[in-house]
Order: C-alpha cells, then structure tokens, then sequence
C-alpha cells in the first residue's frame, strides 16, 4: 500500500507505490500537463520517479521558483545531449540553470559559432518531439568512475573523485545520453517547449585561471513561445540599454586595459556622481551620520586583527611600505574600528553613525568583470553605526527607511532577502542566533516581505539585502545591512555604561547605494541613458539657427548658468537640424532653438525630450521650470 497526502490535507491510497505524475494526471490533465516538478516530503523530486510508501506530495508549475530551475537544468542536459550528438569529441563539464537561463561548459577543439548555435537548436527542437523519458538511476562510486572513464569525460571524472566517500551518485539518462546529475528533471524531454540559445563566452573550468578555458553556450527555456518571445523581446530592449554601449555614446566613463576593472569617469560621468553623492550626504545629514575618511592601504596585522586575512585574502592586493608588508583596503570596515579608537565613549554618544564614501580595491577574476556592474576598484557608500544592543532594532529600522527615501528619488522599487550564517564565519553559534532573531523582528514588527537567503551572510554577521528592480524588473542587490557583533572583540571597542563599568557595543555595517559604480551602472540602463533632469549631464542645449543669433545664445547661456542650469550653446557651423538630432541622441531634456523671431521677442522655441516641439516660450518662466525640476529631483 501507498499513501499521498496532498497539499490541502486530502488523504489519496494506492495499492503500490505511485509518481508524482500518475497522480497529478488522476487529479487533471491540465495540472499533468503544467507540472514541471514535484516536491515529495518536502524534497524536490522527479515527476517520473516512484515515491515512498507515505508521501506529502506538492505538484510545482513553471511560475514556482524551484521548478522554473528543473525545466531550465533539463533544457541544458537537452542541449549537452544535441552538443554529443553533432560534435562526438565533445567532453561535458557543467550545465546549470541561472537566472534567467542556464549554460552548458563544453570542452571541443573546435570553436562554436552562431551557425553551430542554430544547429545546436534544430537538434534539440528534434531530441524534444520524440519525447525520451528522462531516467534517474544510482550506481557505486565505482561503476560511476568507471563509466565516465570509458567516455573519457574527465570532468564528471573529477566531480565524482571530489565528492564525499558517502555521497549517493545519481545519473540521468535520455535515449542513449547519459549525464551526472543530482536532479531531479522534468521526466520526458517532450515537456520542453520553447527554448532559444543566446551566446558563446569562454570560461574557466571551475572558475579557475589556472584550469583550462572551456565554452560555455548560453540559452534560455519556457514553457510557451510567447513567453519566451517576450522574453527576447526584453533581451534586445535590455541590449540597447547596456550601460557599457551607452557610457560610450553619452560619453560618461571608458574602461583601459591599462587598468582592468577600475573605471575612467569623463566629465558627463563626474556630473552624475557628483550628484548622487549630493543625494547622499543631503539624506545621511537628516539622520545625523557623521562624514569619515580612512586610508586606502593599512598594515597587514590590520587585517590579521580584522579576520579578512583569513577569510578574504584571495580578493584582496598587497604591497610593502618600509619592508612591512600592506594590502589595499577591500572593504572600510577596519578603517571605521580605528576611527573609533581615538576616543573614548559613553553609552550617551549612541548611537554614534559614522559614514564614508571610500575606495575600495578586490581582485575579481579577469573573465567575471562586467563594466561598472564588477569592477575591481570601486567607492562604497559604506557607514558604520556604533549602538547599544537594546538599539538594534531601532537602528536597522532607521537604516531601512534611509534606503527607502533614496531609492523612492529614482523611482525604483525593491524586495529584500535575509541571509543567514555561511559554512566560514566567525563567532558563537549562539551570537548569530541572537544577530538572526533581531533582524528577523526588525523586518517582522515592520510588515516587510523578505526571502531567506541561507548560507550567505558575511563571515561576521547576518544581513538584510535589497534587490532592486530596474525599469525592465531586473533585479540588482544595492543596499545591505549587516549585523556585526564580532569586529568588536576583534578591535577590544568598549564604551562605558550607565553602571560605570566598560561594555561591547554593538556594529550595524551598511551601505545605501552599494557600489556607486555599480549604482551608476543601473542607473544609465534603468533610464536609458535619459536621466532626469537634475542627473542629466546637460540639461538644456541652445540651439542657434544661424551665425547672427549666436549672441543672443551666449547671454541667454549665461544667464542659465548663473542661476544653476547646467547648459551648452552648440555654435557650430552646421545646420540646426543636424544639431537638434544630436542632442537627441545626446538625450539631453530640453533644447532652445533661437532663430530672428526669438531674438526679436526675447524668447525661445522649446523642444522637450519626451515632447518634441513645445513652441515659443518665455525664458525667465523656462528657468523656474527647469530649476523646479532640479529642486525636487522630478523623475518625469
């Protein structure tokens, strides 16, 4: 006999054991046909495979989260599948699904091509209709090594020798292919219905330099062609967007080989800084931080005192000054614990926020940068709050509202995760039980959404991050607040408590914009490059029709500049036409085309980014317009 207990309780008995499947299509064909994936005691599991003799059973669809990661890792197993059949010296490496997608790291001599990629997907739209079954087997260590050895797939070889003595081996296999994997999938290659394959990018074995340079073929999957159309259509609306292609054209910041990963900004860029840093010391002044700055390079027993020796060595840069050896700062952290040392304090200066905008250097992989998004030398928007521990959920809540204030000025809206301790940490158990709970009751007294993100706090503390979503729902993790009790003991951080006698404080670290670079990065392709008035670089261009109106540009120039417009009189010897597409393509908000009757009436013909020709309007009512919108940080 088997019994499965269904999600809304109801109790369904069966002579012998049962899938996931054969239920689903007892209960309807349609919740048959949807299923991607079951969950079987609270584990995932395929929908093709029996389950134990008592079972709660949960059917998952493709708008689940977890099962939209089973139908995407079974559409790469599809692809390693075409990829054997079409290139036989192929050796597998691996194929998970990532946001959005999944990839497939394949060793061949041979270079993949756009043509190969189209192949690729011919034979996976064949090896889909003919509906194999996806089967889950286990076998021995042993027979597991000896099997992919005589396929000569070295990788799966070495996955296999790096798992622990005790560990089950599972494979799977569709017609004649056979693959490593834990699963579980989607249980016939006939459930994958709409895939495309998008790009070709090498990438190292394990993301080691020092291993060899694989391909990996990137592709995306959907249950509908429609939503894999409207996904396309969101890839390419995402290409015109990218923040790179764009920092070229409205020429904010260069990238040199001379320095990989650590941005050039030109003057367009400066300007947007410049104004988010405005922003940012505007809002941490009404809360009351006070502004720091630490050095960029610091003593090697720093960062031993620290514990970013032991856990963050790999990333950081190192140097000697007077035979003493140096490392770049990665993060500011230690720098913030120095600050404090100079002083001794009482529990009446908390909570002491202290905020810095500093430059920070982490050595990232070659192959991971990625324009201003991963970058190896960047300013974070870092700050530090000393506080008492009755003032941490206060604290945090203040912090939260912060990041809310900022974020509302960009129109951008959010969700936020809490991730938990990770296998390397430091402290007590019972510490990061405490720092959890209180963060936890921050986010629950508030009636926030938050996700749990296990395992991937900071090695000293918890944290609440916040993952924006940019004009496309993209989502981009900004913000971050992390509960620290350990820097503390580390750096011996006292102050004196009501009883006289010397306390622990406790350290929320956070950042606000994250990353500025970064920021600044979302930024250009939340808008396009079309910034708001009080970000964009210029935000009025003058426009003369001919050499004899360039006078009355020039004054008319001046006198916006005086009162805080940033604008430019284009006085050069080209046809207005071809100026006002420039500043179109410019993307600058307002343009004033002058010609004899706006000389002789004192005035100025409007033309608005988003409304094209306005007409003649009165320059004095114009500035109080544009000054208005920079005022207030209009969005529109």
């Amino acid at each position: 006999m088997a019994a499965v207990i269904l999600k809304d309780g109801s109790r369904r008995e069966y002579p012998q054991p049962v899938t996931p499947l054969a239920v689903a299509r007892e209960l309807s064909q349609r919740l048959a046909a949807e299923a991607v994936v079951a969950k079987v005691n609270g584990v995932l599991w395929d929908l093709n495979r029996e389950m134990p003799a008592e079972a709660e059973l949960e059917l998952l669809d493709f708008e689940n989260p977890e099962a939209r990661n089973v139908y995407r890792h079974s559409t790469a197993h599809l692809m390693a599948q075409a990829v054997r059949q079409l290139y036989p010296g192929v050796r597998l490496a691996i194929g998970p699904a990532i946001e959005d997608g999944f990839y497939y790291d394949f060793d061949l001599d041979k270079t993949f091509t756009p043509e190969d990629l189209v192949k690729i997907q011919a034979r996976m739209a064949e090896l889909a209709r003919a509906n194999q079954q996806i089967e889950r087997r286990v076998l021995s260590r042993d027979k597991a090594l000896a099997l992919f050895r005589e396929q000569g797939e070295d990788y799966k070889v070495e996955l296999i020798e790096a798992l622990p003595e005790d560990a089950e081996i599972s494979l799977y296999q569709q017609g004649d292919f056979v693959d490593l994997c834990a699963g579980p999938h989607v249980g016939s290659t006939g459930r994958l219905k709409a895939f495309k394959l998008t790009s070709v990018a090498g990438a190292y074995w394990r993301g080691d330099e020092h291993q060899p340079m694989l391909q990996r073929i990137y592709g995306t999957s959907f249950p509908k062609a429609s939503q894999l159309e409207e996904h396309l259509a969101l890839l390419e609306e995402a290409k015109k967007r990218d923040h790179r292609k764009l920092g070229r054209e409205l020429d904010l910041f260069s990238l040199s080989e001379e320095g990989p990963g650590m941005p050039i900004y030109h003057p367009n860029g400066v300007v947007i800084w410049n104004e988010l840093l405005k922003l940012w010391r505007e809002e941490h002044g009404k809360d009351g931080y006070l502004e720091i700055r630490t050095p960029q390079i610091l003593n090697k027993r720093l960062w031993e005192r620290s514990g970013h020796w032991d856990n963050y060595a790999d990333k950081m840069y190192f140097t000697e000054v007077d035979e003493t050896p140096f490392a770049l700062k990665p993060m500011n952290c230690p720098g913030a614990m120095l600050w404090y040392l100079t002083s001794h304090h009482s529990y009446r200066d908390f909570p002491l926020r202290s905020a810095e905008l500093g430059l920070v250097h982490r050595h990232e992989l070659s192959g991971a940068l990625h324009g201003l998004m991963r970058v190896r030398a960047f300013t974070q928007d870092d700050a530090h709050i000393f506080m008492l521990p009755s003032q941490i959920e206060e604290e945090v809540g203040g912090v939260i509202e912060l990041v809310d204030r900022l974020y509302k000025v960009f129109g951008l809206e959010y969700k936020l995760e809490l991730s938990t301790k990770p296998e390397k940490f430091m402290g007590t158990e019972e510490q990061w039980e405490a720092a959890t709970s209180a963060l936890m009751r921050v986010l629950e007294k508030r009636g926030i959404d938050y996700k749990i993100n296990p395992g991937d706090g900071a090695f000293y503390g918890p944290k609440i991050d916040f993952h924006i979503l940019d004009s496309l729902k993209r989502g981009w993790q900004c913000a971050t607040i992390q509960l620290d009790f350990q820097m503390p003991e580390r750096f011996d951080l006292t102050y004196t408590g009501e009883d006289g006698q010397e306390h622990r404080p406790v350290i929320v670290h956070r950042v606000a914009y994250g990353a500025i670079d970064r920021f600044l990065g979302i930024l250009i392709e939340h808008f396009a490059g079309a910034f708001p008035v009080w970000l964009a670089p210029v935000q009025v261009k003058i426009l003369p029709i001919a050499d004899r109106h360039h006078e009355y540009c020039r004054k008319l120039a001046a006198k916006l500049q005086k009162a805080g417009i940033r604008v430019q009189a284009d006085l050069r010897n080209e046809k207005i036409g071809f100026k006002i597409r420039q500043a179109e393509t410019e993307k600058v908000p307002y343009m004033l085309v002058v010609g004899d009757k706006e000389v002789e009436a004192g005035k100025a013909a409007l033309r608005t980014r988003v409304e094209g020709d306005v007409g003649q309007v009165d320059v004095k009512e114009f500035q109080e317009r544009v000054l208005a919108e920079i005022k207030t940080r209009k969005l529109g």
